[in-house]
């Protein structure tokens, strides 16, 4: 059975370009595998990555030696859930991605936390009127 999202449908693709997710196929599929729970579709910003190089995880710094080009603002990454929520208590979460956020993620971050920080947009645009 694949993972669903936050929102219980069908868990979308988070980025491709970097390709992200704890298995590098896109998405926020976390598995049994991962125990960091990889879980939370972020959009990278300035403010989000420079608070996470200060607490001990550089996720910009280019590491070739990994195949991992750092990641700019405006880039989607799988990040772990424990990680969005310090953020997030520290005022300085990202905007996420629901349709691209498993479910998993909930086991840590609540959900009205990820609703408050949701930049999805409907499948029908007519909705946005």
């Amino acid at each position: 059975m694949s993972e669903r999202n936050v929102l219980g449908g069908e868990l979308e693709v988070c980025g491709t370009d970097p390709v992200t997710g704890f298995h590098r196929d896109g998405t926020c599929t976390v598995g049994p595998q991962d125990v960091g729970l990889h879980a939370v579709c972020a959009v990278m910003t300035e403010e989000f990555l420079s608070y996470m190089r200060e607490v001990g995880n550089d996720l910009s710094t280019p590491r070739p030696e990994w195949g991992f080009a750092g990641l700019v603002s405006g880039d989607r990454w799988c990040v772990v859930a424990v990680r969005w929520l310090q953020a997030y208590d520290a005022g300085l979460a990202c905007p996420v991605v629901l349709a691209a956020t498993s479910e998993r993620a909930l086991d840590v971050v609540p959900l009205d936390a990820l609703r408050a920080h949701s930049v999805d947009v409907p499948s029908d645009p007519r909705d946005l009127t």
